[in-house]
């Protein structure tokens, strides 16, 4: 069954069907009725068969399929797995570090360089990458860049010379840059405009699936069998995405050449500098304290409790893309703000009452309940206030979001040399002031009280 410009008639479209142009363009069924258009420049944005597999529903200009009830789940699926692989890749390392020096013949120290290259790849390359693969269809941008971890991880895998494992990683980070500029907004347009960030939750719950299982097994992984092992499983895990995507996941156009965004224009669109400001500190926040809590705990005496405080963490933290995915359509600023709020409670709880093991345990969960949907939420957020540069707003993002990493790295490791491991939770609560104000500031673009098209 399919749909024509012939038998498309103002009568069939109803309350409730979205008709949605490619990012940029307006809603032509939302200003339809207010600016009396005449249906047939509707029925002029639909291209090909509107009826898949993944239900049925009105073009968004591009020739896509977009359902006005329900998601396409096994496409986002394939994008939060790409997702796990991504944040997987990054933190992978961290659990492999005294057989990966062995093996590699350098210290330790310079074996965790291989987090931080990764970082830096990530960081120099995403802007000018994400500027120069616009005009790519998203669906061909996915591959690519899930076929750049597979490439990287084998390379990791099969090396033993420490230059070439470092040039892996930036590579792997390379295609890191690609895929995080990518992927929100990717999940964006396989969604309904009211079920938009319900989708971007499900692609961005990969972040603690990596963190709270990945990671843990991954090390079990290489403990048990040889750390090289654990980045051959991360290629064939690659390897099997690249068919799901292929099989499962529909395509949607890139820019057109013609409408490409300055970086520098996305700045300047209203909302767009109070998401990037919060992105920047509220990751540096988190990742100092994120990075050292195996330190930090070990100075607490939970030191032999890091992977349970790790899984509860994660726990938590899936919980909170629970929430956030049924509620952001409505309540993005109210998210945000409790968000942030959790976290400076935990990090409050972290530095005054550490000595209980009890109240650790408690902290960490409203860490991970805080943070947990703090992704989504600035993902979301940035696209909104974005609008036709959402792109690049989302590439300025990414950007900042890596360079906070490898700064919350530097800046951690500065704290412990000065003031010690107690001073990580001070930090992040002082951090977080800033951020809870530009939050309750941007309320009219950034994180306004009500989402356009919410339900």
């Amino acid at each position: 069954m399919s749909l024509t410009k012939k038998s498309l008639t103002k009568k069939s479209l109803t309350k409730k069907s979205l008709i949605r142009k490619s990012p940029g363009e307006k809603s032509l069924l939302a200003r339809a009725s207010a600016a009396d258009e005449p249906v047939a420049e509707a029925a002029t944005s639909l291209s090909g068969d509107l009826v898949g597999d993944h239900g049925i529903g009105v073009g968004d200009g591009d020739g896509a399929v977009t359902g006005d009830r329900k998601l396409p789940l096994l496409a986002l699926l394939a994008l939060a797995t790409a997702v796990f692989i991504t944040s997987l890749t990054e933190t992978l390392p961290a659990g492999l570090l005294p057989a990966m020096s062995a093996d590699l013949r350098v210290g330790e120290s310079a074996t965790g360089q291989t987090v931080t290259v990764y970082a830096i790849g990530t960081a120099l390359t995403t802007i000018p990458l994400t500027a120069a693969t616009s005009a790519w269809r998203r669906k061909r941008l996915l591959l690519a860049s899930m076929a750049g971890f597979a490439v990287a991880n084998t390379v990791t895998a099969l090396s033993g010379n420490y230059p070439l494992t470092m040039a892996a990683r930036f590579g792997a980070g390379v295609a890191a840059g690609l895929a995080w500029a990518l992927l929100a907004g990717y999940a964006r347009r396989l969604a309904p405009a009211h079920l938009q960030g319900r989708a971007i939750a499900i692609a961005m719950a990969g972040i603690p699936v990596a963190l709270s299982l990945g990671v843990p097994a991954g090390t079990f992984l290489g403990k048990a069998v040889d750390w090289r092992a654990a980045f051959l499983v991360m290629t064939a895990l690659t390897l099997a995405l690249l068919g799901w995507i292929a099989a499962s996941v529909p395509d949607r156009p890139g820019q057109e050449r013609g409408g490409r965004t300055p970086m520098a224009a996305a700045l300047k669109v209203p909302g767009v500098s109070p998401v990037l400001f919060v992105t920047l500190v509220f990751v540096l926040a988190h990742t100092i304290l994120y990075t050292f809590i195996a330190t930090f705990l070990d100075a607490v005496g939970m030191g032999g409790s890091t992977g349970l405080v790790l899984l509860v963490f994660g726990a938590a933290s899936l919980v909170s893309i629970w929430v956030v995915g049924a509620q952001i359509n409505r309540r993005l600023r109210a998210l945000t703000i409790a968000g942030t709020l959790l976290v400076a409670i935990a990090a409050a709880a972290l530095a005054a009452l550490s000595d209980s093991t009890a109240v650790v345990y408690a902290a960490v969960t409203l860490w991970g309940l805080g943070w947990g949907g703090i992704p989504t939420l600035l993902q979301t957020a940035v696209g909104d206030a974005g609008g036709e540069h959402a792109d690049a707003a989302q590439a300025v993002l990414v950007t900042l979001w890596n360079v906070a990493m490898a700064g919350g790295g530097v800046v951690g490791g500065i704290l412990l040399s000065l003031l010690g491991p107690g001073s990580f939770p001070w930090s992040v609560l002082l951090l977080l002031v800033p951020v809870l104000l530009v939050v309750l500031a941007a309320r009219a673009h950034g994180f306004p009280a009500r989402r356009e098209g919410a339900a």
